[in-house]
Parts: structure tokens; C-alpha cells; sequence
């Protein structure tokens, strides 16, 4: 298995267990408000690898990075506030569709900051992807809400945050990678979660920690993708989202998902399919190439 291939099934991975933390969060804050479900959630994150850090004697801390992770934890506070926040505005199913533009602004980013090579069939699965997102949300009739506002805008943090996140991933272990995450988010949020305390039932913190886990699990996949593929392979995997984020939406909350959502996410999944058997092929190429 190449190192693409690699990344694209923990691509997958980190999509299923981030709808699965968007939907508990969801969940959470129907008796509580997002400053303290958001504190909560990083707070958990933070307990559940306390345990290796003491292990490791904190060592994890060691880096050269510090002020990018700094700059990445300032982005992900307003991030989380808006991102989390738009779950109670919007329904499921059309947050995880609008959260698809996300891949399109990080491959140009990744272009432009990192040079990164656009070839020709990652581009194609870019397009077949936001095809699949524009079949679902049919421009015209998804209401420009205040979720949709709040989704947007946390979109373009939530870009910046995956290059810095690629930048330090060249120099810097996945679990260092979340360390940091949770450790600033842990304290950048505190502050709002005082002042806007409002606590949580018991089964909302149960849903917060399970949360925190399937969160835990998404960042080390998706920092360990970073180490093995290009931006421009993983971003359109994404787009498995809106499969998950569907059936979610119509198991846990209800949301009937209609006739067009099924189409585009039967095209969303095909620009996954493409890219992977494209990648496959690449393998072989290169194998008989250096075979001969």
C-alpha cells in the first residue's frame, strides 16, 4: 500500500469520526451553549491524553513550531465558536454539505503557499466533488441564514488551520500535532466558558466526551495524512462527509435527506472512487517503471 492510499483511507476515517463529533456536539448543546460545550469538548480532549503525556515525561511539548501552533490556536477559537455554533441554526445534512467548500480553499492555498503540484485528476475530483455539493444544496434554495453565514466564515479559518497544520506536520509528531491543539484550546476557551457558563445535563457531558474522543481520533488521522499524501490528494476525500453526515442527520436528528441529496452524494462519492483507483494506478507506473 502507497503512501497516498495511506492517507486516503485515514482521510475516510477522520470524515466518519468528525460528523460523528459534530453530531454529539449537536446534541449537547440543546440544554447548553457553545462556549461551554466548546471548552468542554478540547477540555476532555486534553484528559484523554494527559495520561501519555505524563508517560512521556511531556517531551511531546518539544518543538520548533511553537508560535505557528500559537497563530493555529488563535484561528481555531473563532473556528470552533462559529463552526460548532452553526450546528443549532442549520440543518445536519446541509452543514456538512456547505463544509465541502473547505477542500476546494485549501487545495488554492496549498497551490499558492506551498507550491504544491495540481495535476490534472486531482483537479477532476475537485470539480466532480463540488459538483455532487452544488446538486445537494442547489444554489437559490438553501436559505442564506445565520448558520450559513456562521458555517462560511468558519470555513476560511478552518483553511488556514489545515495549512499551518501541514506546515508543522513536516517537523512534528501527530500526537505533538494535537497536544498543542488541545492544550491551547483548553485555555483560550476557558475564559468564555466562565463567563457564559451555562451547565450541561449529564447526558451532554457524556455526549461532550464521547466527542472528544472521535475528535482525539480525527486530528491524529488527519495529522498522520499530512505526513503521507499532498493536500490536493486528501481534501477531495472529504467530500465521504456528506455521506455520514446524511445518515446521521436522518438516524439521530430526524432529517429526511431527499432525492437530490442522494444524487449528489452518489457523485461525491465517485470523485472519491476516482482518486483512489487513480492512485492505485500511479503505483503500479512507478513499479514497472522501476522494474524496467
Amino acid at each position: 500500500m502507497n503512501n497516498n492510499i495511506r492517507a486516503i483511507l485515514l482521510t475516510v476515517s477522520g470524515s466518519f469520526f468528525a460528523v460523528l463529533m459534530e453530531a454529539l456536539i449537536r446534541a449537547a448543546q440543546y440544554d447548553s451553549n457553545v462556549y461551554t460545550i466548546g471548552f468542554l469538548r478540547f477540555f476532555f480532549g486534553f484528559v484523554i491524553i494527559f495520561p501519555f503525556l505524563i508517560k512521556n515525561k511531556f517531551t511531546t511539548y518539544k518543538t520548533k513550531n511553537f508560535k505557528f501552533y500559537l497563530i493555529r490556536g488563535l484561528l481555531n477559537l473563532p473556528m470552533m465558536i462559529l463552526g460548532f455554533g452553526a450546528l443549532i441554526y442549520i440543518p445536519f445534512e446541509q452543514f456538512k454539505a456547505l463544509n465541502f467548500l473547505s477542500p476546494i480553499i485549501v487545495v488554492l492555498l496549498s497551490f499558492i503557499i506551498f507550491r504544491e503540484k495540481i495535476y490534472m485528476f486531482r483537479v477532476l475530483t475537485l470539480v466532480i466533488g463540488f459538483i455532487g455539493m452544488l446538486i445537494i444544496i442547489r444554489p437559490g434554495y438553501v436559505d442564506f441564514n445565520i448558520g450559513t453565514i456562521m458555517v462560511l466564515t468558519a470555513l476560511i479559518f478552518w483553511s488556514f488551520i489545515i495549512i499551518l497544520s501541514k506546515f508543522v506536520s513536516k517537523d512534528d509528531s501527530p500526537i505533538t500535532m494535537v497536544t498543542y491543539q488541545y492544550t491551547l484550546m483548553t485555555i483560550f476557551a476557558l475564559p468564555l466558558a466562565i463567563y457564559f457558563w451555562q451547565m450541561p445535563s449529564l447526558t451532554s457531558f457524556i455526549y461532550v466526551f464521547v466527542a472528544a474522543i472521535s475528535g482525539t481520533i480525527l486530528h491524529l488521522a488527519l495529522a498522520l495524512s499530512y505526513k503521507y499524501a499532498d493536500l490536493s490528494v486528501t481534501q477531495p476525500v472529504w467530500f465521504t462527509g456528506l455521506i455520514f453526515g446524511s445518515a446521521f442527520g436522518y438516524f439521530a436528528f430526524n432529517e429526511y435527506p431527499d432525492f437530490w441529496t442522494w444524487i449528489g452524494g452518489i457523485v461525491v462519492f465517485s470523485s472519491v472512487l476516482l482518486i483512489t483507483y487513480r492512485e492505485k494506478d500511479s503505483k503500479k507506473m512507478r513499479e514497472n517503471s522501476n522494474i524496467t
